[in-house]
């Protein structure tokens, strides 16, 4: 039987209703705020303080063009190798790190478990992880921001969860066919937590998408510099004219430079938030696969 609403319940709906939309809007308008800026004409976005709340004041896409030069587009490019490559190098030794974590009955394994989980709260610092990729001649070649951080501790303890609720039958039936320790990782294991999986290539990806530090302590060739470098550089330019090339037009180059601003914004913000709809589903189950254990 459905119980029938009381005045109470619909003014506790419609005040939850209120909150809700203005916490969106809240939440949704700097981003808003941001893209219209970005397509607006700078000589009308100078003259104006708060603007933008429903179009651009004017359409330009003369932002796009400064912002999206050679440079930025070879840090693009630079970007999407690092984020592949380095999401698929983690996400392996996650998945060996996790897996050999999971198992149980091996010596060792609890003072390996806290060795690594000692990672998470004290390290060398910049210096000591500078020398020792110098050591190992990594410096100024991709393999420098590929490889240091390519472990992620909190990630594989998360992984580690995850893969400890797959029945240890299982993996007991797989061996008594003849399965070897990859053969159940690959076939069993990973198959069984891909809600988990998921969440942690996103972590990852996101990361490294974000990551300038790494190239800026270990790179020198602008070449191999990520789109973050190129980006970074343009925010923190305190000259406009150092970044804004119109061509002998009238555009007041200090209002192009501010909208040049949230054009970087944009361009740095837009593939994430493409591809974060395509696993939200996974996010909240994943996490809480890998984070509580029963």
């Amino acid at each position: 039987m459905i119980e029938k609403k009381t005045w109470v319940d619909y003014t506790f709906d419609t005040i939850n209703h209120i909150v809700l939309a203005a916490i969106a809007f809240v939440t949704l308008y700097p981003f808003w705020y941001v893209l219209c800026a970005s397509f607006s004409d700078p000589n009308l976005f100078i003259r104006k303080d708060f603007v933008m709340l429903f179009k651009p004041l004017g359409f330009t896409l003369e932002a796009y063009k400064q912002c999206l030069t050679p440079r930025v587009l070879s840090g693009y490019g630079n970007t999407l190798f690092y984020v592949v490559a380095g999401t698929l190098i983690s996400m392996f030794l996650t998945f060996l790190g996790a897996y050999a974590l999971s198992r149980k009955g091996w010596m060792g394994k609890r003072f390996i478990t806290l060795m690594i989980m000692f990672t998470m709260y004290f390290s060398g610092g910049i210096i000591a992880i500078y020398l020792w990729v110098e050591q190992l001649g990594l410096v100024d070649t991709v393999w420098a921001v590929l490889l240091p951080t390519a472990l992620s501790t909190y990630n594989m303890i998360v992984m580690r969860t995850a893969f400890a609720s797959v029945p240890e039958s299982l993996i007991e039936a797989a061996k008594l066919d003849g399965a070897s320790e990859f053969t159940c990782l690959f076939k069993i294991v990973i198959p069984l937590s891909q809600a988990t999986i998921a969440v942690v290539v996103l972590f990852y990806a996101v990361w490294r998408w974000n990551d300038w530090m790494s190239a800026t302590i270990f790179l020198r060739s602008s070449s191999l510099y990520p789109l973050q470098i190129f980006l970074r550089e343009i925010l923190l330019t305190s000259s406009a004219d150092s970044i804004v090339s119109t061509g002998g037009s009238s555009v007041n180059t200090t209002a192009l430079a501010e909208i040049i601003k949230y054009a970087t914004i944009v361009v740095a913000t837009v593939p994430v938030l493409c591809i974060y709809p395509f696993i939200q589903k996974y996010f909240v189950s994943g996490v809480m696969i890998g984070g509580v254990k029963e």
